[in-house]
């Protein structure tokens, strides 16, 4: 797949003159909604026998619109995630276009003739509720009197679970509230993120249960405070872990929120090293015990149930 990054205005001279079936969305998750936007372009492509692209952006426009601080926006994916998505879903060319305040500022006109005639879009397909600018007046239904009649428009159906519709805010209220199992279920994959291994207070390693401490990558959404059923990848391999995002209440409160996880049957050091937690199930909540012998009977619980969740 080619990642082209497009920093505004479109150079035209740096983009393929090949038609192309082109897909648009800020797919943040590239969750079962966006699956269904992808795989149908996929399915146009396919017939006219066309590459498949992608457009989205580099950071979420309410960083624009509604000046929104960047440290402040937590992503489902961010862009190292993002592409390998897009890669598994078939895309052959993934155009990531820098949102600045000049793009966000172009007229609904201005942008399809830009972008997406600029691109050679031989078919445009996007979610019912796609806009690109003011939604009462850039929306899919007003988009053909700006394409006048240059590209085909497919306009992908509402995608629902459990009688709502599947979105990224949804997700994230599942995430936000530790509900990682429905989560997964709306994304359609094992949600993952990616951290470095840094130094902890080496407490675990005194209860037995030796913990990884991961400093999670800057931009990425954690699921809520609780206990975890995970697997880490490292080096290429995958290991069970049970992993604690909490603030570790039984030793002081006001603690920073803080990722450790005890990787089930892994010794070895990995301070330093990039690692990737797929998050698979919710086991409880966090709990302030009386003591380090009541933490350790319940991680030895915890341990089971991880065992018996993947077995």
């Amino acid at each position: 797949m080619q990642v082209i990054d497009i920093v505004p205005p479109l150079d035209s001279k740096a983009i393929a003159s090949t038609p192309i079936v082109l897909a648009l969305g800020f797919f943040d998750g590239v969750h079962r909604g966006h699956q269904a936007v992808i795989n149908r372009a996929y399915q146009i492509a396919q017939a006219k026998q066309l590459p498949l692209a992608v457009m989205t952006f580099d950071q979420h426009p309410a960083i624009i619109y509604r000046h929104v601080a960047p440290e402040d926006i937590r992503y489902l994916s961010d862009r190292p995630r993002k592409i390998e998505l897009m890669a598994t879903f078939g895309v052959d060319v993934f155009y990531i276009v820098h949102f600045t305040p000049e793009f966000a500022a172009l007229s609904p006109q201005a942008f399809v003739d830009q972008y997406l005639v600029g691109l050679h879009a031989d078919t445009v397909v996007a979610g019912f509720d796609y806009t690109y600018g003011k939604r009462d007046v850039a929306n899919m239904q007003t988009l053909p009197d700006y394409a006048h009649g240059r590209f085909d428009i497919e306009v992908v159906a509402e995608h629902d679970a459990a009688g709502e519709k599947i979105s990224s805010t949804r997700i994230r209220d599942a995430l936000d509230s530790g509900d990682i199992d429905t989560a997964n279920g709306l994304l359609g994959y094992a949600y993952r993120t990616t951290g470095v291994v840094v130094h902890g207070e080496a407490r675990g390693r005194t209860l037995g249960f030796p913990t990884i401490n991961i400093e999670t990558t800057r931009g990425q959404r954690l699921p809520g405070i609780g206990i975890y059923a995970v697997k880490v990848l490292v080096d290429g391999n995958w290991w069970l872990g049970m992993a604690s995002v909490g603030r570790n209440v039984t030793f002081g409160a006001n603690r920073p929120v803080t990722v450790e996880i005890n990787l089930l049957d892994f010794s070895g050091d990995l301070y330093g090293q990039s690692v990737t937690v797929q998050w698979d199930h919710y086991l409880r909540g966090e709990v302030k015990f009386t003591g380090a012998d009541a933490l350790v009977a319940q991680l030895q619980q915890d341990e089971q149930d991880t065992r018996t969740y993947y077995a």
